[in-house]
Formats: C-alpha cells, structure tokens, sequence
C-alpha cells in the first residue's frame, strides 16, 4: 500500500488507549501535555493524531510534520493515544482540532471504519483530511491517502522467502497484527502473494497486536503445534524479535527464515546481526512532511489533494536472493527510522 527512491539526507535528519482521556493535545516538540502551540509563525493550522506517542514509527511521523510545520511556517498541533485502538479518543481530537480552526488533519486511524463519521463531519465544515500509513474504511472517506503500499510491503518479503528456500517444503507461521485492521491485512495477504501461498498454507497463525512479547508468546505457541515451522513471516520487527527469542531458546533460531515489514533502525540493525533475514522499509517522516504541504496547498490555493500516494517501500537483507530486488542494510540503516 513500490518504492527504492532513497530519501535525501536532509530529510532523514529532520525526522515505523484506555479511553478519551487518554488521548492529548500537545505543544509541537514540547513532549506530553494539553493544549496545542505554533510551530511556524503563520496563520495556518495543521493537525496530526496518531495511534500512540511512543512507537518509533509515529514518533518518526510527528518529526516529519514538525520540521514539514517549522518550514511552511504554520502552526502544527498533535495528538496520540496510549495504545492503539482508542477510536474515541481519536474523535474527540478530531472534534478539538476542528473547533481550533485547522486547515487540515492527517489521522492514522486505530479502526479504520469507526472513524469515518467524525471524519465526514470535519470534511464537511471544510478541513481537508489526510489519512497516513493506514487507510479508512471505505478509502475515499478521506481526501487523500499517504500511505506505504502494505500489499506490496508484503508481497515483496514473501517473494524473498520464496526464493530463499531455494524450493524446500514451507512450512509458515504468520505472526499477524488484529482481526480487520486493513494493514495488518494487507500485509498478510501480500506476503502470501510474493510466497505464491494460501492461508491453507500457514500451519499457524496468531494475532501479536505487533507487540514484541506477544510476539514470543505467539511463536512459542507455534512451535507447540508445529514444531517443524521453518519460515515465519511477522506483521513488524518488534513481533518478528519475539519469534527470535522463542527460537533461539529452542535453538532453532538458525534454521527458521524469519522476515517482517517496518525499516525501523532497531530491525533493521536485527537484519544485519543475521536475527532477521529481510524486511521491507518504509517511510513514516516522508508520509507526514507530505501531507502538511497538501494542507498549505490546499490553504494557499483550495487545491485538495485526493487519491492514494505511495510513500515508497524497500526490501532491506544483507542476502540478496534473485528475483527479489533488494537494498542492503547499509542503505537500510541510513535511511531507518526510531
């Protein structure tokens, strides 16, 4: 949801909920806290709500749309949750940015479908809404989309596995996201895709939310059922070091191709120390930086950005397999985030 464009250095410098209280406006580069500040000294207001603070990807994204903010001269106000699934609270900061007068609102939505009314109703009242990283349910209930191809993200490490069991029998786990949650999804399907695999295919499947213990938890329950797994393919890098840890202590972490989706520094460094064989990298900072400039077009001229813009996304593995177009993690690491 395919891209090798290197982003440019500059760029890489400048930058992967228990309820509505959890979620909080807060000042441009001044940490937790409510309320929302300038982070340009023009008239224009730009909203960013992410899924959580604290994943290195939606940091990652918050630092492309203050730097994106700090260069346009428009003021930028944020808001994230503590986990990912506060649907509430991410109505109420749509309704907050909304009351505020922003421009624009870029939203990665934690339920794709949920959202979609309070969406509808900002749009209505004229603010132009940018869903980032993961699309609503349908996707045209926003403006526009930047988002990573997670089809292709998935269908690229799963053509790489393909390739790198040189024809042996697969036997996959897939160490999913959630139930419904269209990235998670989309990865999913893409990677069987690449593997040229059906569901019927996987010996196991289990949910990890992306979580790097219930990542563990989720491999060891795989091997308890099948223990001659030999590829397992993880809905991000966190989970894809929990399935690490659960085969290592097996001592089979040398003998199970694992491969996941993400381009974080901390999996990508993973790919390199040989813990993951390959990932496919995306660009959380190059999402955010382009859609606070739709929102200045959109302010300067009415002209909205509309339809889906592809980010970009690289396979990333230090064993390159043919039939697999690929980048080292010499460029991996550069160009990483978190």
């Amino acid at each position: 949801m395919s891209r090798t464009t290197r982003l440019s250095t500059s760029l890489l410098r400048a930058a992967a909920v228990t309820g509505v209280a959890a979620l909080t406006l807060t000042a441009c580069g001044s940490g937790s806290g409510s309320g929302s500040t300038s982070s340009g000294s023009g008239e224009v207001k730009v909203g960013l709500i992410t899924k959580t603070d604290t994943n290195p990807f939606f940091v990652k994204m918050k630092e492309g749309a203050e730097q994106a903010a700090k260069e346009n001269g428009v003021q930028l106000s944020t808001a994230a949750g503590k986990f990912d699934g506060d649907n509430a609270g991410q109505v109420t900061a749509i309704e907050n940015m909304v009351a505020a007068g922003v421009k624009g609102i870029l939203i990665t939505p934690s339920d794709s479908k949920a959202i979609v009314p309070a969406i509808q109703k900002a749009r209505a009242k004229g603010v132009l809404v940018i869903a980032l990283d993961t699309p609503t349910e349908p996707e045209s209930a926003v403006d526009a989309l930047f988002a990573t191809d997670n089809l292709k993200a998935g269908e690229l490490v799963g053509m790489y596995a393909k390739a790198a069991m040189k024809g042996k029998t697969a036997k996959i786990a897939a160490l999913d996201l959630a139930p419904g949650v269209s990235v998670g999804v989309q990865r999913h399907d893409g990677f069987l895709k690449g593997f040229g695999a059906t569901d019927k295919d996987v010996v196991c499947a289990q949910d990890t939310g992306g979580d790097q213990a219930k990542g563990q938890t989720a491999m060891e329950n795989c091997l308890q059922k099948s223990p001659d797994i030999n590829v397992v393919y993880t809905i991000n890098e966190p989970a894809a070091l929990g399935a690490y840890t659960a085969l290592k202590a097996k001592g089979r972490e040398k003998d199970v191709l694992i491969v996941s989706v993400d381009g974080g520094c901390t999996g990508t460094q993973a790919v390199k120390d040989g813990k993951i064989a390959a990932t496919s990298q995306q660009y959380p900072l190059k999402m955010a930086a382009e859609g606070v400039k739709a929102v200045v077009t959109y302010a300067k001229d009415g002209k909205k950005a509309s339809g889906y813009t592809d980010t970009g996304v690289t396979l990333i593995t230090d064993k390159a397999q043919a039939g697999a177009t690929s980048k080292d993690t010499a460029f991996g690491l550069e160009n990483c985030w978190g």
